[in-house]
């Protein structure tokens, strides 16, 4: 059996490695001159630092899908803790930390009546990871009945998924500083903490349980890793091959062959890993549904002459609003006067990404999608935002750099994410779950899906899941049809 995979993001290199475990002939064509999507790095001389994500979240569902791989000893990854502080306009400053017992102790110091309610939190949290785990991250719903079942329900109801990551945080914490402190987290994956329903809470709780955590050598390194035992493993890769299109069937309910450069391809099936508005106009000739994009990023990196003036690889800095900003971004469409930022300084942990004594580092900004925001409006946006790391993180910022880049939200469109957002569609609740692209998604026997805008969702991790989930479909497809069992 020969499949082709159309993308090489994380979940098609993922789905590549299952598909060649499984015994089939597997074929990888990606239009960029590499492979690994969002995870790459950004390079100049002798520094490097990761150009997209770099919170590693869940490490347990990565190293589990890595050890089904065989490439369990192939990546290391060091525990940050504390896991990053986040500095208000106020002067207070509270530090998240990844042992509950450590966090407990911290909220004593900074708010009294929020600390009492934190074991609650984590409680509920860990009975709500359990539960969203086992229904929802690690099942495909290709049929809908599949999902609307009495007991999802009731699930979904114990979850309170019909409220917001914002709402269900409130229920807990009163202090505003610490409601935003457990509802940010929501931005990891691009959405609005008022907008993104409440089984995203998941991924704060993730954060103290299960801790935050650095690849060592940039989690771009997970890519090249991939990549390698693709190529050990005698998976075919094509760089520079754009996907055209498909050549049908008669009834068009089934691919016989895929369009690349020109060229028809032969396949058995065929996974398309980008964007899913972009595979559905390719698939289907035409965009079928309306997507709201997630939110775009206004990206900063740096070459550091010294390292800047923080301790913390991960640091946040308020702006004087979180609900404020998320309106700026989400629904009025502009660029926040008073953001909050993230600043992120590996070479800290890493000595790998710099020259000695150097430093690079990382500033990301939450901004609205490419579709209303001109590029030099990002650009000189880019320079209030210099001013501030100035004002707030180190004087010193202009005399240490040695060199900077700027990322805006049209140069993630033109790298093909869709509408310039920089995690897919947005996780709200109707492009959600059952509501979310599925791993076969069309009335097309042989076509697939994975992907950040695919079910289970967007993040690493969670893409990484999508393709286990795909894998568990198709091998249980098998089982059911002899006829696409590997020959023996």
């Amino acid at each position: 059996m020969r499949t082709i995979i159309c993308g090489g993001g994380i979940g098609g290199m993922i789905s590549a490695l299952y598909e060649n475990q499984a015994g089939h002939e597997v074929i990888l064509f990606e239009k960029k001159p590499r492979l690994g999507g969002r995870l790459a790095y950004h390079d100049r001389g002798n520094y490097k630092i990761d150009e997209g994500p770099t919170i590693v979240l869940l490490p347990d569902m990565i190293n589990t899908i890595l050890e089904e791989l065989n490439l369990q000893d192939r990546i290391a990854m060091t525990r940050i803790n504390p896991l990053y502080p986040m500095h208000f306009q106020d002067g207070s400053t509270l530090l998240k930390m990844s042992g509950v017992e450590q966090q407990q102790q911290e909220l004593e110091r900074f708010s009294k009546k929020d600390a009492a309610a934190f074991p609650a939190y984590m409680t509920d949290m860990e009975e709500r990871f359990k539960i969203g785990s086992a229904s929802f991250l690690g099942r495909a719903f290709v049929k809908k009945k599949d999902f609307w079942t009495g007991r999802n329900i009731q699930h979904l109801l114990r979850l309170k998924a019909y409220q917001s990551v914002k709402k269900q945080v409130k229920t807990y914490f009163k202090d505003k500083r610490v409601q935003e402190a457990f509802m940010l987290q929501t931005l990891y994956i691009g959405g609005a903490p008022d907008a993104t329903p409440a089984m995203y809470s998941l991924v704060p709780f993730s954060e103290h349980f299960h801790g935050i955590w650095y690849v060592d050598g940039g989690y771009a390194r997970l890519a090249e890793v991939l990549q390698e035992a693709m190529e050990e493993r005698g998976i075919v890769i094509r760089t520079g091959a754009s996907v055209n299109g498909l050549r049908m069937s008669e009834d068009e309910l089934h691919a016989e062959a895929v369009q690349v450069n020109g060229e028809e391809i032969a396949c058995d099936r065929v996974i398309m890993n980008g964007e899913f508005p972009a595979v559905e106009k390719l698939v289907r000739k035409r965009q079928v549904r309306n997507y709201e994009p997630s939110s775009g990023c206004l990206l900063l990196y740096f070459g550091l002459n010294k390292p800047l003036q923080t301790e913390h690889v991960h640091s946040f800095y308020m702006g004087k609003s979180l609900d404020e900003h998320m309106q700026s971004v989400f629904k009025n469409k502009k660029l926040e006067e008073d953001p909050s930022f993230y600043v992120f300084q590996p070479s800290l942990i890493d000595a790998s990404l710099a020259p000695e004594g150097h430093a690079v580092a990382y500033v990301l900004v939450p901004v609205p999608s490419a579709a209303h925001v001109t590029r030099q409006e990002y650009l000189d946006y880019a320079e209030n935002i210099k001013e501030k790391l100035i004002e707030r993180v180190d004087a010193g910022l202009l005399e240490k750099t040695e060199w900077s880049h700027i990322r805006t939200p049209h140069e993630a469109k033109m790298d093909g994410l869709f509408q310039g957002g920089s995690f897919g569609i947005a996780p709200t609740l109707f492009q959600s779950g059952v509501f979310r692209p599925q791993v076969k998604p069309f009335e097309i026997d042989n076509v697939y899906a994975v992907g950040a805008s695919v079910h289970p969702g967007g993040g690493i991790p969670i893409v990484m899941q999508g393709a286990k989930v795909l894998n568990e479909l198709l091998r249980d497809e098998e089982i059911g049809d002899s006829s696409l069992q590997p020959a023996t």
